[in-house]
């Protein structure tokens, strides 16, 4: 059963949200590895009351927590165990992103830190390191070089290489080592200062002969596994952190898409303002080529919007008096009048990124897995690297071939890849998403898409337009066609459904004058019921289905060569006295997107609370059997209708747009909302889709489907990784610099896989 709650950001979070409790994000800084992320998750998750999910990829922490914890004690307990922790505040898309949220820290010390240091210091780090790695790989490997000083210049070079570009791996694994840990920091740490003692003590006690290949039988200098293990590994984070970078960059791009300033009409003249003073309900104005200030409602002109950045959509949206508009959309031409319908945290654009960042900081079960093993992965490779220093020792007799034997188990071990193959991989596929108009709320979500097969999928406003016309009016007895319509128009005139708008679009094009009601009450799934203003007899008029009648005459039940519609009879006293018609369009992506559904191994269903005749003809329009229709449902029909399929054995992805899908949305182990349905929908769903097509959806699953797919790569990359090289290392088969290199490159090959969702749909 789905259980996901607009109000449960934690992924593994069930305990329902109390006055006492409370949620807050917190940026992390000195992460270098998974199991940084996962000790920082252990000692909050061991307070009372917290449940905490520890990012290493996005440097956040998501914390809930219930009183009498504060975020204090929290921010308190992530310094003890040796990392820094900042309060996010609520970030406005209005505003530029930054790329970290480093809080109060002095920025020389971040720069100490490889995540909340700038790329541009590690590449500075990089570089400067590989320009004198170079020159000692050349001292102690080319032949020819053996000389007096030869010695004494490799450690000339050397010295800076790992004592000042090295400082990241050495902090990070002293800060640990004070806190009774040891991360992939602690294993390069010892691999690089063990290297460099070595050689240091062979040079100082004149052991080293003349330091190159032909050194004459002197003490063997490790200066150059030194600095190319540094280098390599400075490399590598530097690429690793450009990629994380390029991940982030759609959550980014949405952030900023939001207007910096407002044209606003107040005191009956137009002036400029920043976006943070538009108030709610005021009216503002937005140019040819400006973006939309926030979401309103059009009360006056015409103009093409370009909602591509929402929604994925290349193709401007007309829009006119009425409609509504959506913050960050660009006005393409017309200048329009509108009035602001929501403000600040509660834009569209705002909510999305707030849904984008929630999956991006969540972790996916897979990943639960990846965490345990790197909380003990360092300690036990420590362990191997000492059993194999003593072993070779014991068994060669030979110090210097034992340790570099035992240098190469430590750097090939580090657990890099692994902290890094979950969380790359959900900071693109999410962002890509959002790009495409897809807003997957959680991470675990991802694996509810691998195992859907079933798809029900609600038919007005997803399978078709939704923008229903009246067709036909068919009466009873004296009643005119035009008292009907104005009845029908009255009473539906305080609904919002789309058959009621057209009815009452219907009255008005007809010059219609609909008149007022009183005491309208909304028959869930059925219908409505108003008394109208100024009848003689007050009467009671009923405007739904046709259950809602005692007595519905012969010659107003639809003949079977009328062109199929939905009807609803309009009549008084139990009787029905007239009944309409409106007709639907089927939208021309619908047959595509279904025949998309199928190719993804989903057996397609179409529900409506619309009649069966026109259900079937909708059905065979898109090509779904008849027998896979079900029509006539009330809301709460739907939800068992969902039920039912469960308790059949399928997995079920429901996908709907209004009230009265909100119940089936939550019940299905799926739930996908249309974005141009209601609120309700959208919160009990656990993918929104900001486009009203069809389309949309097999976007949605296949792209959930190719996130989790590559996080599995990623996890079986790094799984085999350092399963088969750790023996390799025991072995003595690997050099130490080759060890640093496979290293570095195992980041880099997980973090580039993630890259490739980029691509996805296009």
């Amino acid at each position: 059963m789905n259980t996901h709650t607009p109000d449960t950001h934690t992924p593994d979070a069930h305990t329902p949200d109390t006055p006492s409790t409370a949620e807050v994000n917190l940026a992390i800084s000195g992460m270098t590895c998974a199991s940084c992320s996962a000790r920082i998750e252990k000692k909050l998750n061991r307070l009372d009351g917290v449940e905490a999910s520890v990012n290493l990829a996005t440097e956040k922490a998501k914390v809930r927590f219930s009183a009498p914890m504060t975020v204090e004690d929290i921010m308190a307990t992530v310094a003890q165990t040796g990392y820094g922790a900042s309060l996010i505040e609520e970030r406005k898309p209005q505003a530029p992103a930054h790329e970290d949220h480093g809080g109060h820290h002095d920025a020389a010390a971040d720069a100490h830190d490889h995540d909340l240091a700038p790329v541009e210091v590690l590449k500075r780090r990089a570089l400067i390191s590989a320009a004198l790695a170079i020159p000692v790989v050349i001292l102690a490997m080319v032949p020819g070089m053996s000389f007096a000083a030869n010695p004494w210049l490799q450690l000339a070079l050397t010295t800076p290489v790992v004592l000042w570009a090295a400082w990241p791996f050495h902090r990070a694994a002293a800060i640990n080592a004070r806190h009774g840990a040891s991360t992939m920091d602690t294993l390069v740490s010892i691999g690089v200062l063990a290297a460099y003692l070595y050689s240091l003590v062979v040079v100082l006690t004149g052991q080293a002969g003349h330091g190159g290949m032909d050194s004459h039988g002197g003490g063997h200098l490790y200066f150059e596994t030194a600095t190319v293990i540094t280098t390599f590994l400075l490399t590598g984070r530097w690429m690793e952190a450009r990629a994380k970078k390029r991940g982030k960059s759609a959550l980014e791009t949405l952030l900023t898409l939001g207007a910096k300033d407002v044209m606003v009409r107040r005191d009956g003249r137009e002036q400029r303002i920043p976006i943070e003073d538009l108030a709610l309900g005021e009216t503002f104005v937005v140019r040819p080529g400006e973006k939309v200030a926030t979401d309103g409602v059009v009360i006056d002109g015409h103009s093409a919007v370009d909602e591509s950045m929402m929604t994925g959509e290349p193709v401007p949206v007309d829009v006119h008096e009425g409609d509504s508009v959506t913050g960050g959309t660009v006005n393409a031409h017309g200048r329009l009048i509108v009035r602001a319908t929501a403000v600040g945290s509660e834009t569209t654009l705002a909510q999305m990124a707030r849904l984008v960042e929630d999956a991006q900081t969540g972790k996916a079960p897979v990943q639960r897995l990846a965490d345990r093993v790197s909380a003990v992965f360092v300690p036990i490779v420590l362990v191997i690297a000492l059993l194999t220093l003593a072993g070779w020792w014991i068994g060669t007799g030979d110090f210097t071939h034992a340790l570099t034997i035992a240098i190469t188990v430590l750097i090939i071990a580090c657990p890099c890849a692994l902290g890094l193959a979950t969380p790359t991989a959900l900071l693109v596929g999410t962002g890509r998403g959002a790009e495409l108009g897809v807003l997957i709320k959680g991470p675990q979500i991802l694996e509810d898409t691998r195992r859907v097969n079933t798809a029900l999928i609600d038919k007005t406003g997803t399978v078709t337009t939704g923008e229903m016309t009246l067709h036909s009016i068919t009466t009873s007895g004296q009643l005119s066609e035009e008292a009907a319509l104005t009845a029908a128009a009255a009473v539906e005139a305080g609904s919002e459904h789309p058959i009621a708008r057209a009815i009452v679009t219907a009255a008005h094009e007809r010059g219609i004058e609909v008149p007022a009601i009183t005491d309208f009450a909304a028959l869930a799934g059925s219908g409505a019921r108003a008394v109208i203003v100024g009848s003689r007899s007050q009467q009671e008029v009923l405007v739904g289905r046709a259950d809602l009648f005692d007595t519905v005459p012969d010659a107003l039940h639809p003949s079977d060569n009328a062109i199929p519609g939905t009807t609803i009879y309009v009549g008084w006293e139990g009787t029905a006295r007239a009944a309409l018609t409106v007709t639907d369009t089927v939208r021309e992506t619908s047959a595509a997107a279904l025949r998309e559904l199928a190719g993804l191994g989903l057996t397609a269903y179409l529900l409506t609370g619309d009649n069966a005749r026109a259900a079937r003809s909708v059905a065979r329009a898109v090509g779904i059997p008849e027998d896979r229709v079900i029509a006539d449902v009330r809301p709460e029909d739907k939800y068992a209708v969902v039920e039912r399929l469960q308790r059949e054995g399928k997995v079920v992805a429901m996908v709907g747009d209004g009230v009265n899908d909100a119940a089936a949305l939550a019940q299905a182990d799926l739930g996908l909302a249309m974005g141009s349905g209601t609120d309700v929908a959208m919160n009990s769903a656990d993918i929104v889709l900001m486009r009203t097509d069809l389309a949309a959806v097999p976007t949605a699953i296949g792209l959930s489907r190719a996130t989790l797919r590559t996080i599995k790569q990623n996890l079986g990359w790094a799984f085999a990784y350092n399963t088969a090289a750790i023996p390799l290392a025991v072995a003595g088969l690997l050099n130490p610099m080759i060890a640093g290199g496979a290293m570095a490159l195992s980041s880099v090959l997980v973090v580039t896989n993630s890259l490739r969702l980029r691509r996805f749909g296009r």
